[in-house]
Parts: structure tokens; C-alpha cells; sequence
């Protein structure tokens, strides 16, 4: 699979993450290519023509931002005529229909949505297998992410607006409660530096035990939880507070705006 070429239209903060942990993995870096000046300090191939990176790949990552991908695809499109890689799509918000559209071919496509933590290695992609993708292209597609962080298949395109709302904004989840949880220890009296070691460490503590045992995160929380003890003074607080609504609402409202860019973006 590593001698596939893959081609990088777009080589931002995601696309040079997966580049670098392509390379980590054993993909040889001339098997590499990014249309992008950003991805040389990386040690691929380089050029400044989509269309060259379109004609020689096998697996054409697109990596642009939502608003230029429809320019880049029909400036593409008469040179896709000529050859037929499998199209790996990270752009959040766009439809396969739109892609193909744009294309005037129906080419293999796939869409992944990765999240932030492929930067450090930790990520979670979720991917979705367009018509005409075959089993081997799945698991070329499989691998190049796994080369990052974990990877679960969906079933329908659909599920990529509440996979969106989940794994793709969750991490700004987790960071708005790390930095509410971190202000709140320094009003209690804690030094900053040490407030965020606490809380860093808990929160990578808590994430690594649901993690590692497997074990449903509400039988964790009761085993931490003794009756009359802080914990449950600290859980009510929270409950009452309304926090369960709050979390459903939220993630409700992400999916929706999901949805809504996918139709903005994709015309």
C-alpha cells in the first residue's frame, strides 16, 4: 500500500500532519506530493500545479478549504478525464455529489472527517466510501489515517454531520472545559501553573482510564462519586445546573450548522 503515490492538493496543519504521519509509517517520501510551498519543509515533493499533482497520483487528497474547493475541482476537471485516482476528501461541509459535480466525472471519492488531535498523533477520523470505491481503496484510505489516530467507517454520508458535531468541534469541547475547570482552581487559590498541571493531568488521567478498561464513563463517575462526599456536591451542581440539556443542545446545534454548510457550500 506504501507504494501507492499520494497526491496533497493543500498542505495545511491537517494535510501535513497525515504527510508526517505517512512518513512516520514507512511511506517513502518520493512517493509523495503536495501542491502546496508549505509542504517542502516536510521533505515530499513539491510543486505549484494542481493539475500535476491531479495527473500522477493514485490517491488525490484534497485538503483546500471549503470556499476554494470548487475553483480547484473545475480546475481540474478536464485533466481528470485522463486519469481516475481515488479522491480522499478532508474538506469539511463538502458532499460527494458536489465534488462529482464539480469534477463532471463520477471518480472513487471518500470523505474523511478528521479532527485537530492528528496533530499530535491522537486524532479520530471518521470515513465514508463514495460509489465506486473498492475494498482495496478503502483500506489504502484506512491506512493513510490510521497513520494518525483511530478510524471507525460510517454508512451513510448523513452520519458525517453528527460525526462533525462529535469528534470533529468535540475537541473545543474538552478545551472549554479544561479552561473553565483551570479558572475556577485559581479562584480557589491555586497558582496558575499549577492549577493547569492538575487539570491537564486529570483530564488526560480520566481519558486514558474510559480508554484503557473500557468501562461505561457513568460506572466510572459512580465509583468515584461516594455518597455525602465533594464529587456528588460537585455533580448536582452540575446537573441541576443543566449541564446534560446544555451538552444535547450544543451538539444538536453543531450537527444542524453541519448540515447547513454542506448545502451553502456544495452549490
Amino acid at each position: 500500500m506504501t507504494e501507492a503515490k499520494t497526491g496533497f492538493i493543500g498542505a495545511g496543519n491537517m494535510a501535513g500532519s497525515l504527510i508526517g504521519g505517512m512518513l512516520r509509517a514507512g511511506y517513502r517520501n518520493d512517493r509523495i506530493i503536495a501542491a502546496d510551498p508549505q509542504a517542502k519543509s516536510l521533505g515530499v515533493e513539491v510543486t505549484t500545479s494542481n493539475r500535476d499533482v491531479a495527473l500522477c497520483s493514485d490517491i488525490l487528497v484534497l485538503a483546500v478549504k471549503p470556499q476554494i474547493l470548487k475553483p480547484v475541482c473545475q480546475e481540474l476537471a478536464s485533466h481528470m478525464q485522463e486519469v481516475r485516482p481515488l479522491i480522499i476528501s478532508i474538506v469539511a461541509g463538502i458532499r460527494i455529489e458536489s465534488i462529482q459535480r464539480w469534477l463532471q466525472r463520477r471518480s472513487p471519492i471518500m470523505r474523511v472527517m478528521p479532527n485537530t488531535p492528528a496533530l499530535t498523533g491522537q486524532g479520530m477520523s471518521a470515513l465514508f466510501a463514495g460509489p465506486g470505491c473498492s475494498k482495496a481503496q478503502k483500506t489504502m484510505a484506512e491506512q493513510i489515517m490510521q497513520t494518525v489516530g483511530q478510524t471507525v467507517w460510517l454508512t451513510t454520508e448523513q452520519e458525517i454531520d453528527a460525526v462533525t458535531a462529535i469528534s470533529g468541534s468535540g475537541p473545543a469541547y474538552f478545551f472549554l472545559f479544561i479552561e473553565l475547570l483551570i479558572e475556577a482552581a485559581i479562584g480557589q487559590g491555586l497558582p496558575p501553573d499549577t492549577a493547569r498541571h492538575l487539570v491537564v493531568q486529570t483530564a488526560l488521567g480520566a481519558s486514558g482510564m474510559v480508554g484503557l478498561t473500557g468501562e461505561e464513563p457513568a460506572k466510572l463517575r459512580h465509583q468515584v462519586t461516594s455518597p455525602g462526599g465533594t464529587t456528588e456536591q460537585a455533580i448536582k451542581i452540575l446537573i441541576n445546573g443543566k449541564l446534560p440539556e446544555l451538552v444535547r443542545q450544543a451538539v444538536d446545534a453543531a450537527t444542524r450548522r453541519s448540515r447547513q454548510l454542506s448545502e451553502e457550500l456544495g452549490e
